[in-house]
């Protein structure tokens, strides 16, 4: 018997293939994915910037995104 992978979109919880779920959740996931990107590009550039002015970061940078209201830590 195959071991099923649960951390791939396409399954369900246990792990089978769930095709009609991943097609429902897959504009929310995708969305996710562009605002995780939008978050580390926004931090790399603050850690950027400070770098070049020759600041270091010494605390946490926590931030918001103001259309789907999820905080970034």
């Amino acid at each position: 018997m195959s071991v099923k992978n649960k951390d791939n979109p396409h399954n369900n919880s246990c792990g089978y293939a769930d095709p009609t779920a991943y097609k429902g959740l897959k504009p929310i996931i995708t969305e996710e994915n562009e605002i995780e990107k939008r978050v580390n590009f926004v931090i790399k550039g603050i850690k950027y910037i400070l770098s070049a002015s020759g600041f270091e970061l010494i605390c946490r940078i926590e931030i918001r995104d103001k259309k789907s209201g999820k905080e970034f830590r």
